[in-house]
């Protein structure tokens, strides 16, 4: 970590030369959400090939550009496509991003990937908002020399993400008439699917769903002080005694399937915000409206 201080600098400053603004959230778009991005006022698209110590995105489904500019009148940065462990990446190098958007900004930081439902009780393109994780990974962003500018040596994980967020993305899913329940995230190194026996053990373990990425960098927004909500796009069910194939494709394009969920979660959330900022409130939901 001696050196990250300065990379992320360099990153931030060469963000800053290509946009002007000063993000209030940071959105990490996962597996085949990328088309969120139709719904921000963009002011800067920057690939990432144009800025500093940031790695490639190889993944399927990622584009590989940091957009920028506003969503329902607050101002964002978003990762169109993120890194992971799985394509040879160290977990600093997966992780810069979000520290790279601390600097910019940022208070608040929205993760979103795809997962596989280990809990029977979900179904394909339903939204798991992660209340906790399980770090699986056998690694950690953290590891090695602390730079305490950046954070603390050992940082607090008693509450990752934020509970009043929680609150609120269940709600929003109410008024919106769709399926969400909130749930625990493990994460995995990847590449390949979960067997049928690892299926079993991670839901003996606590988890609800599973996937390959975001532990990551909600620890390193845990280190950093930020705010987190994080959103699991259910995209396929692991029974293991119902065991299909799962292939990477379909995955895809069953995230995209169940983006517009996610998408309502996301601008009413930050409709909030830029309600709060200019010192109004959201009116309470009628008790009709939350009966549906």
């Amino acid at each position: 970590m001696q050196q990250l201080a300065a990379q992320i600098d360099e990153a931030a400053a060469a963000v800053r030369a290509s946009w002007s603004g000063t993000p209030k959230v940071g959105i990490i778009l996962g597996t085949g959400l990328a088309t969120f991005t139709d719904q921000i006022d963009q002011e800067a698209a920057i690939s990432y090939e144009a800025i500093p110590h940031f790695p490639r995105s190889t993944a399927i489904g990622h584009s590989g550009r940091l957009v920028c500019g506003r969503v329902e009148g607050t101002p964002v940065v978003t990762m169109d496509g993120r890194f992971h462990l799985y394509e040879g990446y160290s977990l600093q190098q997966i992780t810069l991003p979000v520290r790279v958007m601390k600097a910019l900004g940022i208070e608040l930081l929205i993760v979103s990937n795809a997962s596989g439902g280990l809990n029977p009780y979900l179904a394909a393109g339903d939204i798991v908002v992660i209340e906790d994780n399980i770090n699986l990974m056998g690694a950690n962003p953290l590891v090695g020399v602390n730079d305490d500018s950046l954070g603390p040596r050992f940082p607090d994980m008693s509450e990752p993400y934020d509970r009043e967020l929680i609150h609120r993305a269940l709600e929003i899913a109410r008024l919106e008439d769709f399926a969400a329940t909130q749930g625990v995230y493990v994460a995995l190194c990847g590449p390949n699917y979960e067997t049928r026996a690892e299926y079993r053990f991670l839901r003996t373990i606590g988890g609800d769903v599973v996937g390959m990425s975001t532990v990551p960098e909600v620890i390193v927004a845990a280190h950093t002080g930020l705010r987190v909500l994080g959103l699991s796009v259910v995209t396929n069910v692991c029974s293991p005694d119902a065991l299909t194939e799962t292939d990477g494709h379909q995955v895809v394009a069953a995230a995209q399937g169940a983006e517009h969920k996610l998408r309502k979660i996301v601008k009413r959330i930050l409709a909030d915000m830029a309600a709060a900022s200019n010192g109004r409130m959201e009116p309470a939901p009628r008790a009709s409206a939350i009966a549906g």
